[in-house]
């Protein structure tokens, strides 16, 4: 049975998949992929290779494995093979791939094909899924699985493990939920302690109060935060009446947190976390795009500003040499306090309640990073212009940049909140601008004052 395999030897499996592909030779694919490969290392491999030869590869994967495969891949990906599956081929390829996982993938396929799959399902597959077709994906509701167990409060320790022996068991299997008999949540009843009871114990006088119910409506990455917090590995799930609905498990928490790093990672360069490292290359200049052209009207904002001071760059060369020291300080200063702030806010652990506090200490940072390196780049001004009156400008300009860099970046991912756009998505390229803007303008303002 295939098992987990360490990166150094699936890197090892890369190469040799590369070599057969590249040679036409595919015989060692088909012993590979037969013998030695698990589900999440078919998909890695998937991932890896560009998608012009993933067709090849996939052909090599056992039809039993195709669906959970496909749902070990990231959404893009998914969408290629998606397009090229009809209905029929879908339904047949993802029979044992389990309910919230099947939702996943009618999400990534064309809106009429996604609805004559769902028309072809058995009846018990499509009832599920539609439950859980109805939340969007990004809440609880899309991310639970309705495979669970649940007893009455009422009933012995007996009566429930003997339903057990009746019952095909979710996987994975830790606790059983507690209900009344209007399937409202109670409480859990974890398997350690129910084969520690007496048979004839009630199920309410061993069962625990805890975890508290998740609703269904809330965000996925407060779930995450819930998970993380208490130190959770499964957490039933209600409607706003209470009622128990389904379950969400820690592999899937574990996916959403690692989705979070990544899309405020590659946000920050105007990516999706999504995107497919091997998309054809038109395509990925085509979305890299748009990014580029932000960030050049962003550039002319800034040029705008000096423009207005060309007479004083032209009567001192020096101001054109040193304002990107200026500007270059600033940008690193906000960014530093805008990750930290969109971090904070992404676990939970920086509000609006303690954002006051969060001013104040960026601003003491500001001021003490600000007097030292204005203090530093100062000194090297003098040594390189002679000249103390213009160390002094750009001195005061640095800790004046650094201040307001770090107050707009504190500041700047609440704003960006309130107007439902991502901090994570944005909030650099704005920060930039404000940076570059600000620093030109002390810069080159003080300069036209005080030197001119």
């Amino acid at each position: 049975m295939p098992t987990a395999t360490d990166t150094a030897l699936l890197d090892q499996y890369k190469t040799r998949i590369v070599a057969a592909l590249e040679s036409d030779n595919l015989d060692p694919i088909e012993d590979l992929f037969r013998d030695q490969l698990s589900v999440a290392d078919m998909a890695h491999l998937l991932e890896s290779i560009p998608s012009r030869l993933r067709d090849v590869l996939w052909g090599y994967i056992d039809e039993d494995l195709q669906g959970e495969v496909l749902a070990n891949l990231h959404e893009d990906i998914q969408q290629g093979i998606l397009k090229r599956m009809s209905p029929e081929e879908f339904v047949e390829t993802t029979q044992d791939v389990d309910a919230d996982d099947l939702a996943d993938l009618l999400q990534q396929m064309p809106v009429k094909s996604s609805s004559q799959a769902l028309l072809l399902m058995p009846h018990d597959s499509r009832r599920k899924v539609e439950g859980l077709l109805a939340f969007p994906e990004d809440t609880a509701g899309g991310l639970m699985n309705t495979d669970m167990i649940s007893v009455r409060a009422d009933v012995t320790i007996e009566t429930v493990l003997r339903y057990l022996r009746k019952k095909q068991l979710p996987t994975p299997f830790d606790v059983i939920w507690v209900v009344d008999r209007e399937s409202r949540y109670l409480g859990s009843l974890a398997v350690s302690k129910l084969l520690q009871s007496k048979p004839e114990q009630i199920v309410e006088s061993v069962m625990a109060d805890t975890p508290q119910a998740i609703p269904a409506t809330a965000d996925e990455e407060e779930v995450a935060q819930i998970f993380e917090r208490y130190d959770l590995v499964s957490a039933p799930v209600v409607d706003e009446s209470g009622l128990l609905i389904g379950r969400i498990t820690v592999d899937d928490v574990v996916d959403v947190i690692i989705e979070t790093a990544d899309h405020n990672m590659m946000s920050m360069a105007g990516l999706d976390e999504e995107d497919d490292p091997f998309a054809p290359v038109v395509r990925s200049s085509r979305d890299r795009a748009v990014w580029l052209g932000i960030n050049m009207a962003t550039a002319f904002i800034a040029a705008a500003v000096m423009s207005r001071f060309e007479a004083s760059i032209a009567q001192i060369v020096a101001l054109a040499v040193l304002s990107p020291v200026v500007a270059s300080m600033g940008g690193i200063a906000g960014s530093q306090t805008l990750t930290l702030m969109i971090r904070g806010m992404a676990t939970g652990h920086i509000t609006r309640a303690n954002l006051s506090w969060m001013i104040m200490r960026e601003l003491g940072v500001g001021l003490i990073n600000g007097s030292l390196w204005a203090l530093v780049i100062g000194s090297i001004t003098v040594i390189w212009y002679g000249e103390l009156s213009l160390a002094m400008v750009i001195a005061s300009a640095i800790l004046v940049n650094i201040c307001i860099a770090v107050l707009s970046g504190t500041l700047l991912p609440f704003f960006l909140k309130s107007v439902d756009v991502d901090p994570a998505l944005s909030g650099s390229v704005i920060l930039t601008t404000l940076t570059d803007v600000f620093g030109f303008l002390t810069f080159l303002g003080l300069a036209t004052i005080f030197l001119l």
